[in-house]
């Protein structure tokens, strides 16, 4: 679709014919003679003014028409394309200490390391938070951003796929996962703050604690949903038979409550796939997808094909005189 940008300033088109019947005229040729003190002589005086031929003034008025098109901007519009929307800024912060590989979860009805779970479950999260820019950070001894806020969906989900447990080591440095996701949201719209933190343990590691890591979430109003993973029981074969045992005694359960309430959150306990499933599909009504439609319509700028035709027209104006001199001087010369 062809369109001006800023079609008023046609409004400047008569300006010439304006100026030509306002302005006084130039002094004709007569008033340019050079009188010599012998009677009846006069010569024309030199100068650079060249007569105004019917050729020339047409050029000229095409040249300030090509020059109006230029400046109301033409443009060719595209057809609309859907763009990514702008909603909440979500960072995941997930534990991948070595008690990660601990296989009390299942994935397809087969015994899975609780990291394995994490990564198939949340990346189906990540992908369906089309609209939103979403981060990771990985956690172990230390906290690491591994993908910044970003709208590519898929490469967040990638890089997901492919972390390791003990990637950041083998303890788990809570509050340092949190200080670190404040760090990079705390720039932007205070409503659009939310971490995700997945975490197996209790703080063993790091240099800010669980309590100032909560604070400093609080003061930069960063929502956190926290969510406690592992089973309360499994059955553990030695020497002297299987029993039960509960891998999840060492869950700070107290402190991941305490973190998500007093940032507005939620703490979520997930002992199975089904149940951390279920807990993503809860935190996406409780930060719904922005639905609203947005849509950008590519333009391509045009003025400077108008722009170059007036240059050219311009210079065509300029020289048309001397096109005619070598006639005329044949002319004189016969």
């Amino acid at each position: 679709m062809f369109e001006f940008a800023w079609p008023w300033l046609f409004a400047a088109l008569p300006l010439p014919l304006l100026s030509a019947w306002l302005l006084p005229r130039a002094r004709d040729w007569a008033g340019s003679m050079l009188h010599l003190p012998h009677a009846g002589m006069a010569l024309p005086m030199q100068h650079d003014a060249s007569p105004v031929t019917p050729l020339r003034r047409w050029l000229a008025l095409l040249s300030w028409v090509l020059l109006v098109c230029a400046a109301a901007r033409p443009q060719w519009l595209g057809p609309p394309e859907d763009v990514a929307r702008s909603g909440r800024d979500l960072l995941l912060a997930i534990d991948t200490s070595g008690s990660m590989s601990i296989e009390d979860m299942q994935l397809g009805g087969a015994p899975a390391q609780r990291f394995a779970a994490i990564q198939a479950i949340a990346s189906d999260f990540i992908h369906r938070r089309e609209g939103d820019r979403v981060g990771l950070v990985l956690f172990g001894s230390r906290a690491y951003l591994l993908v910044p806020l970003t709208f590519d969906l898929k490469t967040v989900g990638q890089q997901l796929m492919e972390s390791t447990i003990g990637l950041a080591g083998r303890e788990t440095a809570i509050g340092d996962a949190v200080g670190l996701a404040v760090k990079r949201m705390r720039d932007r719209p205070e409503q659009q703050r939310v971490l995700i933190l997945l975490t197996d343990g209790v703080n063993t590691a790091g240099e800010l604690s669980p309590q100032k890591a909560i604070e400093l979430a609080e003061a930069n109003h960063v929502r956190i949903y926290t969510i406690g993973v592992g089973a309360d029981a499994m059955r553990v074969d030695s020497l002297f038979g299987s029993r039960m045992v509960n891998p999840s005694a060492d869950l700070d359960e107290a402190m991941l409550t305490q973190m998500a309430q007093t940032t507005g959150g939620k703490y979520f306990r997930a002992r199975n796939s089904e149940e951390l499933a279920d807990i993503y599909r809860q935190i996406n009504k409780l930060e719904p997808i922005d639905d609203s439609k947005e849509s950008l319509r590519p333009v391509d700028e045009l003025y400077w094909m108008a722009l170059a035709a007036a240059l050219l027209v311009a210079a065509g104006a300029f020289a048309a005189p001397l096109w005619r001199m070598p006639v005329q001087g044949r002319a004189g010369a016969g």
